[in-house]
C-alpha cells in the first residue's frame, strides 16, 4: 500500500495537486503543500474560492503561469478533464468537461462581446447567463399531477406483498399463522417494487438554441420534482454538471446557480465532442445506463458530424430509450434536414416537439405509453 493510500480521504486531494503541479514543472517545495493543507485546516473554508486563495498563497505560482496553474486546481478539485497540454505533448483542443460537486467558482469573465449567430460554430464564448423570473404554467403543474404514473418506471429488485405477484410470501404466511394459533386463512405473494427510471438530461446551450434555454432549464427543475434520479448536464463548447444546482427546492434559486456554474453560454456548438466527453468519463456515462436519456438540442452540428454520430451510437447502447427533443420539429412537416441530424437518426428511438414547454411536458409524458 502506498503512502498515498494510506493518508485520510480528505487530504488525498490537496496533496495530489501538489503532486500534479510538479508533474507540470512548477516549483513546489514539500513544505509549501503543508503549508496549503494547514491554511485549509486554518481557515475552514466555505467554498471552492477559498481554498484557491489558499493555495496562491502558499504555493506561489509564477504570475505568467497563473492560468495554467487555475486549470490544473480546476481538474482536481472542479473535476475538469485534461485542462492542459502536459509538457512536450501537443494540445488538441480538447473539450472541457465540468463537475459542480465541489463549491460554487466564478465562471471567467468573457474576453469578448458574446454575439449569437444563427449558424453553428466552434468558438468558445464564456459568459454568465441571467434568467427572467416566470410564473409555472398550466402545463407544468398538470405535468407534476401526472408525472407519478405516467413516467417511465422499472421493477426493482426489493419485493412487496401484492395480489399479483409471482412467488409466495412464506414468511409473512408464517407470521399470520403463528398469531392465528397455526391457522392459514390467505397465503400472500410477493411481487417486485416499480420505481421510475433514472433520467438523464443533455441540454444543449449553444447560440442557435438562446431562445429555448431558459424554458429547457425551467422544465429540468420541474422534471427534477417528479423523478426519483435524474442527471443534468449543458452541452456547448463544454460539458458541465449542473445536477446538485437543480436540486434546490427554488426555482430561481436554482437558475441563479446554473448560471454560475455553466460558462459557455450562447456560444459554439460542438454536440459531438461534448457527447464524446460525457461517455469518456467512466461516473459520468454509468449515469446513462438504463435510464430515459433525452437529448434537448437542434442537431446543428459543426464541421464534420462524425463524432456526433458515433457517440450518439454509444449512448444508445447504453440508455434505456433514447429520446431527441428539437425545436425545430414544432412545424408540423418538419424533417430532418442537416447531415448531422439525419445521421444519429438510426440510433434514437424518437424524435420529437421541444419548441415549447407544453410539447416537452408531452413527449416526456407520452414515451412510456410509446415503450409498451
Amino acid at each position: 500500500m502506498s503512502k498515498q493510500e494510506l493518508l485520510p480521504r480528505a487530504l488525498a486531494p490537496f496533496v495530489e495537486f501538489s503532486g500534479l503541479l510538479r508533474a507540470y514543472d512548477f516549483a513546489v517545495a514539500p513544505e509549501q503543500s503543508q503549508m496549503f493543507i494547514e491554511s485549509v485546516g486554518l481557515l475552514g473554508p466555505h467554498s471552492m474560492e477559498e481554498i484557491y486563495r489558499a493555495a496562491l498563497a502558499t504555493l506561489a505560482p509564477p504570475i505568467e503561469r497563473r492560468s495554467e496553474f487555475e486549470a490544473l486546481f480546476r481538474m482536481i478539485f472542479l473535476g475538469q478533464t485534461q485542462p492542459i497540454a502536459l509538457p512536450g505533448e501537443d494540445d488538441d483542443d480538447e473539450l472541457q468537461a465540468f463537475d459542480e460537486r465541489d463549491g460554487e467558482m466564478e465562471p471567467p469573465e468573457p474576453d469578448d462581446i458574446n454575439e449569437v449567430g444563427e449558424q453553428a460554430t466552434g468558438a468558445e464564448v464564456l459568459s454568465v447567463r441571467g434568467f427572467t423570473e416566470g410564473e409555472e404554467s398550466i402545463a407544468f403543474r398538470r405535468f407534476l399531477r401526472r408525472a407519478p404514473a405516467q413516467l417511465p418506471s422499472r421493477k426493482s429488485y426489493r419485493s412487496v406483498t401484492g395480489k399479483r405477484g409471482e412467488k409466495w410470501n412464506l414468511r409473512r404466511t408464517l407470521r399470520d399463522a403463528v398469531s392465528r394459533d397455526g391457522e392459514v386463512l390467505v397465503i400472500p405473494k410477493l411481487m417486485r417494487k416499480k420505481r421510475l427510471r433514472r433520467i438523464l438530461l443533455l441540454i444543449d446551450v449553444s447560440g442557435s438554441m438562446k431562445a429555448q434555454t431558459d424554458g429547457y432549464l425551467r422544465f429540468a427543475h420541474l422534471l427534477g420534482k417528479a423523478a426519483d434520479q435524474m442527471e443534468v448536464f449543458t452541452l456547448g463548447t463544454r460539458l458541465t454538471r449542473v445536477t446538485r444546482a437543480l436540486r434546490h427546492k427554488n426555482r430561481d434559486v436554482a437558475l441563479a446557480s446554473v448560471s454560475s456554474l455553466v460558462a459557455d453560454w450562447d456560444g459554439g456548438t460542438r454536440l459531438g465532442d461534448a457527447l464524446g466527453a460525457f461517455l469518456n468519463i467512466p461516473r459520468f456515462a454509468g449515469f446513462a445506463r438504463g435510464a430515459m436519456v433525452l437529448v434537448l438540442s437542434d442537431g446543428l452540428e459543426r464541421g464534420d458530424h462524425s463524432a456526433m454520430t458515433v457517440s450518439v451510437e454509444k449512448l444508445s447502447r447504453l440508455s434505456w430509450r433514447l429520446v431527441w427533443l428539437t425545436p425545430l420539429a414544432g412545424d408540423a412537416n418538419y424533417s430532418p434536414e442537416t447531415e448531422a441530424l439525419v445521421s444519429v437518426l438510426p440510433y434514437i428511438d424518437a424524435l420529437g416537439n421541444g419548441r415549447s414547454a407544453e410539447s416537452l411536458c408531452e413527449e416526456v409524458l407520452n414515451i412510456a405509453k410509446r415503450a409498451a
